[in-house]
């Protein structure tokens, strides 16, 4: 989506660093947003931060570990403070240890649960304190959650990381119906990307060589390409169009829905 139809928009992207969540934070500006990038990845943050000036609008970058309700605080007074408001928040930010379920080990879980469920609740809780009449931006706004097409297929060695982003979605839903019967003026709403040609993408087809279920590289992302019948990876790209969608005006009647990128995949 190329016209810019998010101008005077006050973005925080969480995870905006590098991968999906880059790829949304220039999306976002490109649209006319104003960007704020929350990560805990200082350096490259910085510098994703400082590559979208080129698009003309407000960025900054704040470090952000979304599993510390303080750290939420300080990045949306931040947020408020350096772009004049706050009034999308894109919850991008995740966890990905795959194990199949012998294999599972407690840590990993856990640390899944922290960034995925807990990262995620803490970012819906203090957007719509900020967000919500009398609060500290105060005008309404727009919340995405990033889930994932694992919440919605069966796929060997994700069942952990399914489970979490399950409940991303399940909790986008509860978040979209507090913020319309509360009066919040937010909408809220889950994407779920499918394989994604970034790092993460990468990772789970050597994961796959590693477990004996493809006999090297090529053969596991050529299984994976044929559980997708558009017939290839998704990009980062695509996943920030829709962000880009279900956050501008075309998008003012949506909330509660959980949008599949995933060419087909979970049909």
């Amino acid at each position: 989506m190329s016209e810019r139809n998010l101008m005077g928009r006050k973005a925080l992207v969480t995870g905006g660093a590098r991968g999906i969540g880059a790829a949304i934070a220039a999306a976002l500006a490109r649209a006319g947003a104003d960007v704020m990038i929350g990560d805990i990845l200082d350096d490259v943050g910085q510098a994703t931060a400082a590559a979208l000036v080129q698009y003309g609008t407000q960025v900054g970058f704040v470090h952000l570990d979304v599993t510390d309700d303080g750290q939420w605080q300080h990045a949306v007074a931040r947020t408020v403070q350096r772009l004049g408001g706050f009034d999308l928040l894109v919850n991008n930010a995740g966890l990905d240890v795959t194990a199949l379920i012998t294999d599972i080990e407690a840590d990993g879980l856990r640390r899944m649960c922290e960034v995925n469920i807990i990262g995620t609740a803490l970012g819906m809780k203090h957007a719509f304190q900020a967000m919500r009449p009398g609060g500290s931006a105060g005008h309404g706004g727009s919340v995405v959650t990033i889930a994932s097409a694992a919440a919605n297929i069966v796929f060997p060695s994700v069942a952990g990381y399914a489970g979490t982003k399950s409940a991303v979605e399940r909790m986008t839903r509860v978040a979209a119906m507090e913020a319309a019967r509360f009066g919040h003026g937010v909408r809220v709403n889950c994407i779920h990307p499918g394989v994604i040609a970034t790092e993460l993408g990468t990772q789970l087809a050597k994961d796959m060589v590693a477990r004996g279920m493809a006999a090297d590289l090529q053969a596991a992302q050529v299984s994976m390409v044929e559980r997708i019948p558009l017939g290839r990876m998704g990009e980062a790209d695509n996943v920030a169009d829709a962000v880009v969608f279900l956050s501008s005006t075309q998008a003012r009647y949506i909330t509660g829905v959980g949008l599949p990128v995933d060419g087909g995949m979970g049909m």
